[in-house]
């Protein structure tokens, strides 16, 4: 069976900082992500973090702000039993180890540091991507458990290497097809090729697959992964009934499939996203028909 994880697309608050990967700043508080069991979870949702007795970075508790990266663990259990837990950290004093054999490396918080951070593709991690460790569990406050979504359905044809240019905006019509984009990573858009789009559980716009028209947006995404691992998927969409989301707290910004719509836009320059791009979500993925991919980054 294979899985995909949900990729959330929404806006932080005021006092957390963009998914990333540039060096965390003490004092800030960032999304962060940890994979564990099921049964772990439960315990975890019940009693709290509790540090590790050991690790790479000696005791704390291990996170990351890479969802790719969270969602391989633990290594030897079955995917279909794993669930990532979303969270907020209070980094408070940070510290980078950035090599092996770093002096600090398991003494960092009898220096006075509060999290101790590997940064990606520094020789530390076989799989190149950050890890953080932070001694103190008080500094993580639960958010949310994010499962793997099994993927059943088929999809249509696409060709790795594929280069194309920025697509303009256009305008928005009811019940009309439109060229889309889906951000997402190399091993991700393999399985959606083969099985089509599955929707997120949740996000900004509630369940659906989350879009653009805007090339440059979907580029974007996943925030935290790593240049070299990320990809585009073209797509054609039957939209159906478009329903517009011109603001964060709109009464119907989870609930407009309920009202008997098949699309929720939000415009563009409208404040709901930070960075100011539009976005689609479409509740049916039926609706999505997979086209082509496009390497954003070619080497």
């Amino acid at each position: 069976m294979a899985y995909l994880w949900a990729e959330d697309d929404f806006d932080l608050p005021s006092d957390v900082e963009k998914l990333g990967l540039s060096n965390p700043i003490s004092g800030k508080k960032y999304v962060m992500y940890h994979g564990t069991t099921r049964q772990a979870a439960q315990g975890i949702m019940k009693n709290g973090f509790r540090q590790s007795s050991a690790g790479m970075l000696g005791p704390g508790v291990y996170l990351s702000r890479d969802l790719n990266k969270a969602s391989r663990y633990p290594i030897d259990c079955p995917e279909g039993n794993r669930v990532v837990i979303k969270v907020v950290v209070r980094v408070g004093k940070v510290i980078a180890i950035n090599k092996q054999g770093h002096p600090q490396q398991k003494t960092w918080h009898d220096c006075g540091y509060d999290t101790a951070w590997v940064p990606p593709d520094c020789g530390m991690v076989k799989s190149g991507l950050e890890e953080n460790c932070v001694w103190d569990p008080e500094r993580i406050k639960f958010t949310k458990q994010i499962n793997p979504v099994p993927v059943k359905a088929s999809a249509g044809s696409g060709a790795r290497g594929y280069k194309q240019k920025k697509m303009p905006r256009k305008p928005r019509e009811r019940g009309t097809w439109h060229i889309m984009y889906h951000g997402t990573t190399w091993d991700n858009a393999d399985i959606i090729e083969e099985y089509g789009f599955q929707p997120s559980a949740d996000g900004l716009l509630g369940q659906g697959v989350y879009l653009s028209k805007d090339l440059d947006k979907a580029m974007l995404h996943p925030f935290q992964a790593r240049k070299a691992d990320k990809v585009v998927i073209k797509v054609k969409v039957n939209v159906g009934k478009v329903f517009i989301i011109r603001h964060r707290y709109h009464p119907c910004v989870k609930t407009w499939h309920d009202n008997g719509y098949d699309t929720a836009w939000v415009p563009p320059d409208t404040k709901v996203l930070k960075h100011g791009h539009e976005m689609d979500c479409v509740w049916n993925p039926n609706r999505v028909t997979f086209l082509k991919l496009i390497d954003v980054f070619p080497d």
